[in-house]
């Protein structure tokens, strides 16, 4: 009982966040090695993302349990419940912090300094939430630093592809998380939590479109700038649909629906 809330703290009975964090991943090794990674290349960044993303909930239930407790989809949450205490989850942090390291110091220098940017933006997200109704945008630069990572993990500098993937990465996060702030927008009014779906209110839907649209039409300008062939054009047309799908179903299947957008990405790219 006890390790399966353990499992619930670091979310691996939830694996849908990881896979949004590995897509986008994926295709800047993809993009930056102009094929294939190395093995090397590609076992650090799928662990990496693993742990980080392990570490993030982690950090997020420490900082909102008090919040978590008050709001019907984490009431459950193990330090919510107070049946992980805060010393605990600490000492778990910490120790996937430093795998984090282990993983990193296989890595450049550059790609080093570089992760020391996307752990502090991950300490700072949770915290967001508080003061801005942009935590969804705090998220999305925070889930997108493994881009210029990966191309410069490859020994590629950071270029206009590296940048269009990073700028998509992050309004692609904004997009979803703000379908999942949705779920949560009754309690989140009566406790104060801030989002951009409360910011938007009736028109957060129009809002998540116009986010959309810009992706399409930058994912559009990433193919041409990369020279993609017609199968990756035939994916982003996908891509479009599962945009447009997302509007006819409830947030929280919009949320998820968003695993298929960023594999079909990736499987542009590899065409």
């Amino acid at each position: 009982m006890r390790c399966a809330k353990y499992i619930q703290l670091l979310r691996l009975d939830k694996p849908i966040g990881i896979f949004l964090l590995l897509w986008p991943t994926l295709t800047a090794l993809w993009l930056a090695n102009n094929g294939m990674p190395s093995w090397k290349l590609l076992g650090v960044f799928i662990l990496g993302t693993i742990v980080m993303r392990t570490a993030g909930c982690v950090v997020n239930d420490c900082c909102d349990r008090k919040i978590d407790s008050k709001v019907t989809r984490t009431k459950q949450r193990p330090l919510a419940q107070n049946i992980i205490d805060l010393k605990t989850a600490i000492i778990m942090l910490t120790g996937l912090l430093f795998i984090a390291l282990l993983l990193v110091s296989q890595l450049n220098s550059a790609t080093i300094k570089l992760s020391i940017i996307a752990v502090i933006l991950a300490m700072l997200y949770p915290l967001t939430k508080r003061f801005t109704h942009w935590p969804q945008l705090f998220l999305g630069l925070a889930f997108a630093m493994a881009i210029p990572m990966a191309f410069t993990a490859s020994n590629v500098p950071i270029n206009p592809t590296a940048v269009l993937l990073y700028v998509i990465t992050v309004l692609w996060a904004m997009v979803y998380d703000t379908y999942y702030a949705m779920v949560d927008e009754a309690d989140d009014l009566k406790i104060g939590v801030k989002s951009l779906a409360i910011f938007w209110g009736s028109k957060v839907k129009l809002f998540i479109a116009v986010i959309q649209g810009i992706i399409i039409l930058l994912l559009l300008v990433l193919g041409y700038y990369q020279g993609l062939l017609w199968p990756y054009y035939v994916a982003i047309v996908i891509v479009a649909g599962l945009f447009i799908y997302q509007h006819y179903i409830d947030s929280f299947q919009a949320f998820r629906n968003n695993n298929f957008v960023g594999f079909t990405i990736f499987l542009a790219v590899l065409a």
